[in-house]
Order: C-alpha cells, then sequence, then structure tokens
C-alpha cells in the first residue's frame, strides 16, 4: 500500500524512470548514488517497483524497528549492524553466489552526508561474487532516475572507478553539496 504512495509521489512530481536493469542481468551489485537525502528511499522503491524489481537494500539496523520495520521487510531491507566490525562483504557474497536471482542495493557513500572517498564494499561484493556493478541513480535537477549500462568489474581500481565517476558526473542529488563527485575512487 505505501509502495503505491510512494509512486503517486513519484509521478506527481513529474519524474520519469531512464534505464533499466537489463533482462540477462540476474544478479548484481547495484550502486544507489548520489545518496544525500531520505527522499533517495521514496523515489527509489516507486523506481523498483514500477519496474518491478525485487532489489535487496542495506539498512542500518537501528532502522529496523516497529512499525518502520514491516515497510522495510516489504521492500526489500537488509539490515546490517555498523558498530561492530564483521564481514559484511563475504555475507552479501556468499547470499549472491547461492541465488539465481538477487539485485543488492548499496550506497557506496555509506552514509547521506558528504564524504571523501565512497566504500568499498559495494567493490569487492561484486569483484569476489562475479557479478556486474549495476550504476543506480536518482537525478533530483532532471527528475529521473534509474540505471546506467552494466559494468564488469576488472579490478583495475583506478580504470573501473573511472568509468564509475564519468557516470555519475552529471547526476545532482538532492542535496548536491553533499555529493563529492571526487569521492569516487578506492584506495
Amino acid at each position: 500500500m505505501i509502495t503505491r504512495f510512494f509512486i503517486l509521489i513519484f509521478k506527481l512530481n513529474g519524474w520519469k524512470i531512464v534505464g533499466t536493469v537489463p533482462p540477462e542481468i540476474k544478479k548484481a551489485v547495484v550502486i544507489a548514488a548520489p545518496h544525500t537525502s531520505n527522499w533517495d528511499f521514496v523515489y527509489a522503491v516507486a523506481i523498483f517497483k514500477m519496474l518491478k524489481l525485487k532489489i535487496r537494500y542495506l539498512i542500518k539496523r537501528e532502522l529496523n524497528f516497529f512499525p518502520l520495520s514491516i515497510l522495510l521487510k516489504n521492500t526489500g531491507a537488509i539490515p546490517v549492524e555498523r558498530s561492530k566490525r564483521h564481514n559484511l562483504t563475504d555475507e552479501i557474497v556468499n547470499m549472491l553466489k547461492s541465488s539465481d536471482e538477487l539485485l543488492v542495493a548499496i550506497p557506496a557513500e555509506g552514509t547521506r552526508s558528504r564524504v571523501e572517498k565512497w566504500k568499498s564494499g559495494f567493490y569487492y561484493t561484486a569483484l569476489n561474487a562475479g557479478v556486474p556493478v549495476l550504476p543506480g541513480y536518482l537525478d533530483f535537477k532532471k527528475k529521473e532516475g534509474g540505471f546506467g549500462e552494466p559494468i564488469y568489474l576488472s579490478g583495475d581500481k583506478a580504470e573501473d572507478m573511472k568509468k564509475l565517476k564519468d557516470f555519475y558526473s552529471d547526476k545532482t542529488g538532492k542535496h548536491p553539496e553533499l555529493f563529492n563527485l571526487e569521492a569516487i575512487r578506492l584506495t
């Protein structure tokens, strides 16, 4: 029910979907960027539902409380513990390897705040699982969201991140000052 409301908001605000997940892609790591606002959730879920995509996504465990937990579970949330060091990357790699179909959205920035470097988990998850990265995006300036072409990682971090930086170079988050294009790097 609430997802229908998200779709209504998406449409009433004049948004459109550009790009989708190619039908041959059954497993992938979907990057969710720019991630600068809580509105990202509303528009992203609307896109997933309109495209009939079953995408799982990571959220901080602190958000997994009743009644919000019902919405999150029904929209594909995977609550993660951020305060402890554990090998989340390996857990997601195992999920991808053991599934016939699984799209996992990861906010590479790790937060809605401005960052100086993207987190590397999305990269190593895709590389170790042998799945492509799908650049997902919301562009508040153009009022569009969707997906870019799949990127098959080579293991050359600089080259792979250049492709992502090129893709996101013209995308504008709700709060543009919080999206740092230069943060799209791994060191």
